[in-house]
């Protein structure tokens, strides 16, 4: 399989110097080298993702400066990179998958990411939560919730296709006239998508 020529591109400390071995699964790898001096082989995915952008020294430094990479704040920056970032993550294909990514400032700066979240209302428990569902990890489009309040919002990102149109379930319920906790329980009972967006008949009691 081919690909790009990456020789010579920079991503955060490592600049690639030459083509790799392909890793065990097949991966596109390259040789890069770290502004440290260091050198270490990254597959090609981690690069342009992000998820990668030094031999390691950047993590010891950050984890040095700010002596946070255990707090629930890191982990949070973390675990939004990794959603968004990494194939293998269990919710990429809701987020990364979907086009969602996370802004430059953050991605490769934890500390513009806590200091953000600690100017804007981040406390202990709290999670991340996008205005926009379809919109990035970024400040304007990001704010600070509970976690009931943004399960909620999580439900009405599901998408559904039906007759060749791709909606949410908040979007649906607004096309159709159908209650959203109608359509959620629909869904959450199984049903066909025919079925999930039946019409709901008002039985009026007596007749005319």
């Amino acid at each position: 399989m081919n690909t790009k020529n990456l020789v010579g591109s920079k991503y955060g400390k490592l600049t690639v110097i030459d083509i790799a071995p392909r890793g065990k699964g097949g991966q596109a790898r390259w040789e890069c080298k770290c502004a440290c001096g260091e050198t270490r082989k990254v597959e090609e995915y981690a690069l342009k993702k992000g998820l990668v952008v030094s031999c390691g020294c950047y993590k010891r430094e950050m984890q040095t400066k700010h002596n946070m990479s255990r707090t629930k704040i890191y982990k949070v920056w973390a675990a939004m990179k990794q959603r968004c970032g990494n194939e293998n993550d269990k919710s990429y294909n809701n987020y990364g998958g979907r086009g969602i990514t996370v802004c430059d400032e953050w991605r490769e700066d934890f500390q513009a990411f806590y200091d953000w979240a600690t100017a804007n209302g981040y406390k202990e428990g709290l999670q991340i939560d996008r205005v926009d569902n379809d919109g990035d990890y970024e400040p304007g489009n990001c704010q600070w919730t509970t976690k009931k309040i943004n399960l909620r919002n999580k439900r009405q990102s599901v998408f559904i296709e039906y007759n060749n149109e791709v909606h949410t379930v908040a979007e649906w319920s607004r096309i159709t006239g159908i209650h959203r906790n109608t359509l959620d329980g629909r869904i959450r009972s199984g049903k066909p998508v025919e079925e999930i967006f039946k019409p709901v008949i008002n039985r009026r009691i007596g007749g005319e």
